[in-house]
């Protein structure tokens, strides 16, 4: 089981309390977490990815085992820590502002 940490708004959408737990199939990428999210919460479809080119949104960033995955390929292949259920993926909110 892949464990997902999802900011306050995206789980709220979604209706979870805390962590999201999925299981991926084959390889385990930044890619295949984001489909298993959105094929099990479909409320989520467009507010991580856009719908049309799939591309990141702005202002959300991507974290595995503490290092910043978000300008890795989106198919390139996560810890094994994260494969395993060991390590949490997250998925952070970036914050803006002057």
């Amino acid at each position: 089981m892949i464990r997902v940490a999802l900011p306050l708004h995206l789980r709220t959408l979604a209706g979870v309390a805390g962590d999201v737990e999925l299981d991926v199939s084959g390889e385990v990428t930044r890619n295949s977490i984001l489909d298993a999210l959105e094929a099990r919460y479909p409320m989520l479809r467009g507010t991580i990815r856009d719908h049309v080119g799939g591309q990141r949104r702005p202002f959300l960033r991507f974290f595995a085992c503490g290092e910043d995955v978000t300008h890795e390929p989106a198919d390139a292949p996560l810890p094994q820590a994260i494969a395993s259920g060991a390590e949490t993926f997250y998925v952070i909110g970036a914050i803006a502002g002057g």
